[in-house]
């Protein structure tokens, strides 16, 4: 049986959090493994949307840290599948963060997450196929391949020369 084709807005999660006192670090920043931790749920659920399955995170290739976060900021985090291979998806998250008394918003943290569908004996199941639509959602859906050939490579489990799409990574 076929899987229903789905597109990215179909996995899109808005989560908002503010910045409390038991969230933040001397400096009265919002800590590293706090962020990681929210990024992880948004991931989640964002892969939990467009499989339908309960996931679990294989990797996180990527959290870049721009801004540091303050006490009493309120945070958004923007996830979504920006593509599916067999059993596995990568997710986009950005984390913006908004000082509401001086009504500015920065984008703070960007990252890559790769979740794998399972079933309830813990087994690999196949997900929907991902149809990008926007320019945007085009370029992430094909930026995922390489991104994956990379984490592949780097991992031990592909060589360099049977990455096909590799050099296009370096050329970006």
């Amino acid at each position: 049986m076929a899987l229903k084709q789905k597109y990215p807005k179909d996995s899109a999660v808005t989560m908002t959090e503010m910045v409390l006192p038991n969230d933040t670090n001397p400096l009265h920043n919002l800590m590293g493994g706090r962020m990681m931790h929210l990024i992880d749920i948004a991931g989640a659920i964002a892969a939990q949307k467009h499989s339908q399955r309960i996931v679990v995170t294989a990797s996180v290739d990527n959290i870049s840290f721009h801004q540091p976060i303050k006490l009493g900021s309120v945070i958004t985090l923007q996830a979504r599948v920006t593509r599916a291979f067999n059993s596995s998806m990568e997710i986009y998250v950005e984390v913006f963060a908004e000082n509401l008394s001086m009504e500015s918003k920065i984008l703070t943290n960007r990252a890559f997450l790769t979740f794998v569908a399972i079933d309830q004996a813990g087994t690999p199941i196949n997900v929907p196929e991902l149809l990008p639509e926007t320019e945007d959602e085009k370029k992430l859906f094909d930026g995922a391949l390489r991104r994956r050939q990379l984490r592949l490579i780097l991992a031990g489990r592909m060589k360099p020369d049977e990455a096909t799409e590799l050099k296009l990574l370096f050329e970006d």
